[in-house]
C-alpha cells in the first residue's frame, strides 16, 4: 500500500501508531459495550433487580472472560482489515455490472470470508453469554426420539441458528461496505477534538447499528425459512447429530414466530455491528487527524518530510491528502509558517518552497480541468468520435489527439496517485460505438445480394469499372490487378509507383480476420443491447459518473483554499514578491477550471443534489463534492479579486479571461 521509500517514515511513525491507538481504544470500549449486551440479553421485566445482580455476577465468570478474549481478537482483526482496505478516494461504480464486479472481486471475497468467520466467533460468544437453550450446539436426545439417549446427540437448533446469523450479518456487513463505500475515510471540514467527534457520532452509531441489525435479521429469517434445511442437514451429517422431532423446526412458521428468538437475534446482531462500527469510527477519527508538516528543515536527511517535498513527491494518497489539508490550514491560520513559504533560499535567493507548492496545486487543478473537458467531449458526442468534413486526414489526426489525450488522462501521473475511473469515460453498451459508423458484414450469410453488389469492388475488366466523377458517364480503361481496392472504391486514380504505400502502412492495415472479429463483436453488442436485463446491468448511471469524476475533489478543494489564502496573505506579508510572479497563471488556471465546472453543471444529471442517507454508516460526502468544489472555486477567485481589486488589471491575460475576471471584480458572478 505504501511502496515509495520516502513514505516509509510516515507509515512507521504516523499511520501505524494511529491505527494501533484506534484499536486500543476500541478494545477499551469493549467491556462497557459487552456489559450493556449482557444486561439486554438477560434482562427480565418481572425481576429487574435480580437480573442486574445476576448479570454482575456473570460478568466475572470464566466463560465471559474467555469470550472477552475472543472478542478482543476479533476487534484487532477488524482494525487490521480497516487498515488494509481503507481508501481516501471512494470507488464509485458507474453501472450495475461494475458494482457486481466489485462484489465478486477476489480481494473482496477474502474480506467477506474473514467477516463471516469473525461473525461466527462473535455469535458463539453471544450464545455463551445468553446461556440457557442457546448455550450448547448439541444435547442428549430424549428416548421419545427413537434413539438411545446414552449414545446419540441431537442438534440444538437455537444455538445453530445464532451461529448462522453471525455469519450472515458478517457477510451482509462486508457487502454493504462495498455498496456504501464504508472503507472510505472522509476528512471533516470542521476540525474537532477526537473525543468531541466520537461523542457527537455515538448516537448515530447506535441508531445505525440497531437499524442495520433489524434489516439483517429480517433478511436472515426469510433466507433461513427457505434454505435453512441445507446447512442443518450438513451439520448433522458432519457432527453425526440427530434432529429432535418433538420440537418445532426453526425453518418453519411456528418455529420462527418465537419472540424471544427474534429478540436475541436482533440484540446479538446489534452488538456485533456496534463493536465493528465503533472500531471503524475510531480508525477514521485517528487517521484523519491533522498532521503538521515542517515547511523547511535545517537538516538534509529530514528534507523529504517537509511539506514541499511531500506535495511534489511520489507519496501515498493518505499522505498526500494530509499534506494538502495541512497546506489549507497553514495558509489560513499560521502567519509564521506562511513566512517560511514566502522565504528565499540562501544562498541563491530562490523561492523554492513557494514554487514547489504552487506548481503542485496548479498541476492538480489542470488535471481536473482536462478530465472535465474529456468528459464533456465524450458526453457531447454520445461516445462517438467526432467526424470532420474536411478530409480523412484531419479526421484521423483528430481521433488520434483525442485518444492520446484520453490515454494521458487515464495514465497515472508521476506527481500524484489520483485518477478518474475509466468507467466514467467508457460508453454504455446501449449507446453508439466508439469506433467508426457501422460497416456491413459482407461475409455474413445474412447479407443481402444487393448489399454485396453495392459494396463489392468493381470488376477490373468491366468497361464501366470505376466511379462516376461527373454527371456524365465516362468509360474507364481497364485497371490492373495491382490497383488497391480502396482507390477503386473511393474513385481515386490508380496509385503511381511513387505513391506506393510503405511496408509500415501495409502492416497497419487490419487483416480480414480482424475485420471479421470486429464485425462479429459489433453484432453481439447490438444483439445484447436489445435485451432488457443486459441494458439494466450495463446501462451507465449519469449521476454516478459525475460523482466518480469528482471523487478526489477534496484534494482540489484544499489546493484552491491553500492557493487563494496564500495569495491573499501575500498582499501584506510577501516581502520579496514571490507570489506576484505566479499570479497570472493562478488566475488563468482558476478561470479555466471555473468555465469547465460551469459547463459540467449545465448537464442535466449534474445539477441534482443527492439526498444524504442518515441511516448508513457509509459516508455520503463524496456525493456532494462537486457542489463543494464549485463553491470553493468561486470563493477562491473572489478572495483574490477582493484583496487585489483593480491592481489585477495590470496582469497580462487573454481577453476572454479578462472579461471573466471583470465579472468577479464587479461582483456579478
Amino acid at each position: 500500500m505504501f511502496s515509495a521509500e520516502q513514505s516509509c517514515w510516515f507509515v512507521r511513525k504516523v499511520i501505524c501508531w494511529r491505527a494501533v491507538a484506534s484499536i486500543a481504544w476500541a478494545v477499551l470500549l469493549l467491556p462497557p459495550i459487552t456489559a450493556v449486551f449482557v444486561i439486554l440479553s438477560r434482562f427480565s421485566l418481572l425481576h429487574p433487580i435480580q437480573t442486574v445482580s445476576e448479570c454482575l455476577t456473570f460478568l466475572t465468570s470464566a466463560s465471559v472472560i474467555f469470550s472477552f478474549i475472543l472478542l478482543c481478537g476479533v476487534i484487532i482483526m477488524v482494525g487490521f482489515l480497516n487498515l488494509e482496505y481503507y481508501t481516501v478516494i471512494p470507488t464509485i461504480a458507474c453501472s450495475k455490472i461494475a458494482l457486481l464486479g466489485q462484489l465478486l472481486h477476489p480481494r473482496h471475497f477474502v474480506n467477506s470470508l474473514a467477516h463471516c468467520i469473525m461473525g461466527i466467533i462473535v455469535a458463539w460468544c453471544c450464545a455463551i453469554t445468553i446461556g440457557g437453550r442457546y448455550e450448547a450446539v448439541a444435547y442428549p436426545c430424549t428416548p421419545g426420539d427413537g434413539a438411545d439417549s446414552s449414545h446419540q446427540m441431537c442438534l440444538n437448533e437455537y444455538h445453530f441458528i445464532l451461529l448462522l446469523a453471525g455469519a450472515f450479518v458478517g457477510l451482509s456487513h462486508s457487502m454493504l461496505g462495498v455498496i456504501y463505500n464504508m472503507n472510505y475515510v472522509p476528512f471533516h471540514t470542521v476540525q474537532q477534538y477526537k473525543y468531541l467527534r466520537f461523542k457527537g457520532s455515538l448516537p448515530m452509531l447506535v441508531k445505525c447499528s440497531a437499524t442495520q441489525a433489524l434489516y439483517s435479521v429480517r433478511n436472515y429469517i426469510v433466507l433461513y425459512f427457505f434454505l435453512g434445511y441445507i446447512p442443518k442437514a450438513w451439520i448433522c451429517k458432519t457432527l453425526n447429530l440427530h434432529l429432535n422431532s418433538s420440537v418445532h423446526p426453526l425453518d418453519s412458521i411456528a418455529g420462527l414466530l418465537d419472540l424471544n428468538l427474534l429478540y436475541q437475534l436482533w440484540v446479538s446482531a446489534g452488538f456485533l455491528l456496534l463493536t465493528w462500527h465503533v472500531t471503524l469510527l475510531l480508525f477514521r477519527i485517528f487517521v484523519t487527524e491533522v498532521y503538521s508538516f515542517a515547511v523547511q528543515s535545517s537538516f538534509t536527511e529530514d528534507a523529504h518530510q517537509c511539506l514541499p517535498k511531500v506535495l511534489t513527491g511520489k507519496q501515498s494518497m493518505i499522505l498526500k491528502f494530509l499534506a494538502l489539508q495541512d497546506l489549507a490550514l497553514l495558509s489560513q491560520h499560521s502567519p509564521l509558517r506562511r513566512v517560511e513559504v514566502f522565504s528565499l533560499s540562501q544562498p541563491g535567493g530562490h523561492p523554492h518552497n513557494w514554487n514547489a507548492i504552487s506548481k503542485e496545486c496548479l498541476s492538480l487543478l489542470s488535471d481536473l480541468t482536462q478530465r472535465l473537458i474529456a468528459y464533456h467531449d465524450t458526453v457531447a458526442t454520445n461516445g462517438r468520435a467526432k467526424s470532420l468534413s474536411t478530409g480523412s486526414e484531419r479526421k484521423t489526426s483528430s481521433e488520434t489527439s483525442v485518444t492520446s489525450g484520453t490515454d494521458d488522462l487515464m495514465s497515472p501521473r508521476p506527481t500524484f496517485l489520483m485518477k478518474t475511473p475509466a468507467s466514467v469515460f467508457a460508453r454504455s453498451i446501449v449507446g453508439s460505438p466508439l469506433t467508426a459508423p457501422f460497416t456491413p458484414d459482407l461475409d455474413s450469410p445474412f447479407a443481402s445480394p444487393a448489399l454485396r453488389r453495392l459494396t463489392a469492388p468493381p470488376d477490373p475488366f468491366s468497361p464501366w469499372s470505376g466511379t462516376v466523377q461527373s454527371p456524365h458517364i465516362m468509360r474507364r480503361v481497364p485497371k490492373l490487378w495491382s490497383t488497391s481496392t480502396d482507390s477503386q472504391v473511393n474513385g481515386s486514380p490508380p496509385a503511381s509507383p511513387a505513391s506506393v504505400p510503405s511496408p509500415k502502412q501495409e502492416q497497419s492495415k487490419p487483416s480480414l480476420l480482424a475485420q471479421f472479429l470486429q464485425n462479429r463483436k459489433e453484432q453481439v453488442k447490438h444483439f445484447l443491447a436489445k435485451r432488457v436485463l443486459i441494458m439494466y446491468l450495463f446501462n451507465k448511471l449519469p449521476e454516478a459518473s459525475s460523482q466518480a469524476l469528482f471523487a478526489d475533489s477534496q484534494a482540489h478543494i484544499w489546493a484552491l483554499e491553500g492557493l487563494s489564502y496564500l495569495v491573499q496573505a501575500s498582499f501584506s506579508e510577501d516581502q520579496f514578491g514571490v507570489v506576484q510572479t505566479a499570479l497570472p497563471s493562478i488566475l488563468s488556471c482558476m478561470l479555466v477550471l471555473q468555465e469547465a465546472v460551469d459547463r459540467h453543471f449545465k448537464l442535466p444529471h449534474a445539477s441534482s443534489k443527492p439526498v444524504r442517507s442518515a441511516s448508513s454508516l457509509g459516508d455520503s460526502t463524496h456525493k456532494t463534492l462537486r457542489f463543494a468544489l464549485r463553491a470553493t472555486l468561486k470563493t477562491a477567485i473572489y478572495r483574490i479579486t477582493t484583496t487585489f481589486g483593480n491592481h489585477l488589471n495590470a496582469i497580462q491575460m487573454s481577453a476572454e479571461h479578462r472579461k471573466r475576471l471583470q465579472q468577479f471584480l464587479e461582483n456579478k458572478e
